[in-house]
């Protein structure tokens, strides 16, 4: 007998829309705009290209195109705001004109974060969760924004240096209600909020296996939870293999694992292939009622 991990009633709030999630979750495509991202090399570091790649995911089932102009793989160094607005904007408006689907920026800079929204994006995903920032929750609230508070212990250039916790799942967890306590202060509409985890940013292969296998215990309040594990180098430890091809399955073995589990949202960089597993999986799911 399949068991499925309730999602409940649960709504997110974009663009002033109720999205309800609670029998279809989405897969937002990962869109680097960078010269050294760990999954792809700078492959879409072209407008051209990237706007390009980013139609493509559209078209391919992804509701959310993630467009990040600054490298958060373990080791990257921090860019300045000029250099993060000068990769992703162009990108953004010329998406903005192509596609129906929601554009989110990926950025830890109120600054940035505020031209993207003006340029068309209608999601902030900081993987500091509103901390590298005091700007970034003030402008989410501001500017009406859907906010995705993401967890991560150091930086991306500290992290990876033997993460520790006592019990991971309650530490995020508690992260997460602190953080969405300060959102509300800070005006955020609640129904606007969603959580990561944020596998891989300052968590062992264990610590990303114990999130994972725990991820009704991440929900505060009903709010969704995002999730990425796509192409991370903890897929590659658990499967023995250092080539970034290999990753692909153990992805989309996830993405259906996890949709069963209760993630909302799906961060892929494969779409085609992750959309397909994650209806076969709620057609199933639906079966199974």
């Amino acid at each position: 007998m399949i068991v499925s991990f309730s999602m409940g009633g649960t709504l997110w709030k974009i663009t002033g829309r109720s999205i309800d999630l609670s029998q279809h979750s989405l897969i937002m495509g990962v869109l680097n705009v960078t010269p050294d991202s760990f999954s792809d090399g700078g492959e879409f570091f072209t407008a051209e290209k990237a706007v390009e790649h980013g139609a493509r995911m559209a078209a391919e089932g992804a509701q959310i195109i993630d467009v990040g102009g600054e490298s958060t793989r373990p080791g990257a160094e921090p860019v300045s705001a000029e250099d993060e607005l000068a990769r992703v904007l162009p990108v953004i408006v010329k998406l903005r004109e192509k596609v129906s689907a929601f554009i989110s920026i990926d950025t830890t800079k109120a600054a940035v974060a505020l031209r993207a929204l003006e340029a068309g994006a209608s999601i902030i995903n900081d993987v500091t969760g509103g901390r590298a920032d005091p700007e970034m929750m003030m402008l989410a609230a501001e500017k009406k924004a859907a906010f995705i508070i993401m967890h991560m212990q150091g930086t991306p250039q500290t992290m990876q240096t033997n993460p520790h916790y006592d019990d991971v799942v309650t530490e995020v967890a508690d992260f997460f209600r602190q953080q969405y306590a300060r959102a509300l202060e800070c005006g955020i509409d609640s129904m606007a909020i969603a959580f990561d985890p944020g596998i891989g940013f300052g968590k062992t292969v264990a610590h990303n296996i114990e999130l994972l296998s725990n991820l009704p215990r991440l929900r505060v309040h009903d709010r969704p939870i995002v999730v990425g594990v796509s192409r991370k180098s903890s897929l590659g430890e658990m499967i023995g293999s250092a080539e970034m091809s290999d990753r692909l399955a153990p992805t989309i073995a996830f993405t259906a694992m996890l949709r069963e589990r209760g993630a909302n949202v799906l961060r892929v960089h494969d779409v085609k292939e992750n959309a397909s597993a994650l209806r076969v999986t709620e057609r199933l799911l639906e079966t199974a009622k």
